[in-house]
């Protein structure tokens, strides 16, 4: 028993507060149990959860990538969490599968606190429609919504980064709302400028650098989320999130301009 609480109790104070203050601790602390591991190559490791897209599996994966980092297993050349999973590389010259199964498999068992680093919001400027964003109309007519409704909807909520693959930076949003949900295009188009913001069914991003493809476009940010000629490349990591601030034209150009010139700097709130 609680040392604190028997002392409270035989003291005739009430140990209440006490105890709903160690129920908040509890609810803090992250089971890692469910996970299961797979050979992926000869020098990478994949960890797979619970398969569901969910923000408490995100959290167990945030919290099991901080837990190795922690150990400063040697040999661990990287982590690339994903919606459900992570994948972690390592130089086979330096440790076996066997021996990093191992101590992966034994980590997994343990109970870690939730709270790691804040997570970060970053605040996006995003121009909303016209040649920005051409698809905007359709999605509001799939929605049954005005153009001005989507905007204030893409535009309420901070979105969970889940993961970034597909191309350097390309963010996985969680979150959208289940009102603007909207199916890709049916022919992807050949080349979407970078900065795009997109929707494809119930996911929301930032095409970070030109490319193919077939999301539908409600909006651009002037905002680079990634450029190789920066100290860290891309801008954001995987447990962090994007609020989505809508900008006028001229206040998109503005920015724009500012970010060519390497004066810009995007809003950062960090999370309590």
């Amino acid at each position: 028993m609680d040392a604190e609480f028997v002392s409270a109790f035989h003291r005739g104070g009430d140990a209440k507060p006490r105890l709903a203050k160690k129920a908040q601790l509890r609810e803090r602390v992250i089971a890692l149990e469910r996970a299961t591991f797979y050979p992926a190559g000869d020098s990478a490791i994949l960890i797979e959860f619970e398969q569901k897209i969910a923000p408490e599996i995100n959290n167990k994966i945030t919290a099991f990538v901080r837990l190795i980092k922690e150990q400063q297993i040697e040999g661990i050349v990287e982590f690339l969490p994903s919606f459900c999973a992570l994948l972690v590389n390592y130089d086979p010259r330096i440790i076996s599968y066997g021996q990093i199964n191992e101590r992966l498999s034994e980590l997994s068992q343990l109970e870690v606190e939730a709270e790691g680093q804040p997570a970060r919001i970053f605040e996006i400027p995003t121009c909303y429609g016209g040649s920005y964003g051409p698809d905007i109309d359709h999605i509001s007519e799939l929605a049954e919504l005005s153009v001005q409704e989507v905007i204030d909807i893409h535009s309420s909520r901070d979105y969970l980064i889940y993961m970034l693959g597909f191309m350097p930076g390309f963010s996985y949003l969680g979150g959208l709302d289940e009102r603007i949900h909207t199916p890709r295009l049916a022919t992807p188009r050949v080349k979407i400028h970078g900065g795009s913001v997109g929707i494809a069914g119930g996911q929301t991003g930032i095409y970070p650098i030109d490319s193919p493809g077939g999301w539908q476009l409600l909006g651009m940010t002037p905002v680079k989320t990634y450029d190789p000629n920066r100290d860290v490349p891309i801008l954001y990591n995987a447990g962090d999130y994007i609020r989505f601030v809508p900008v006028s034209e001229d206040e998109f150009l503005s920015i724009k301009a500012q970010v060519e010139e390497g004066s810009y700097q995007c809003n950062v709130v960090d999370m309590q």
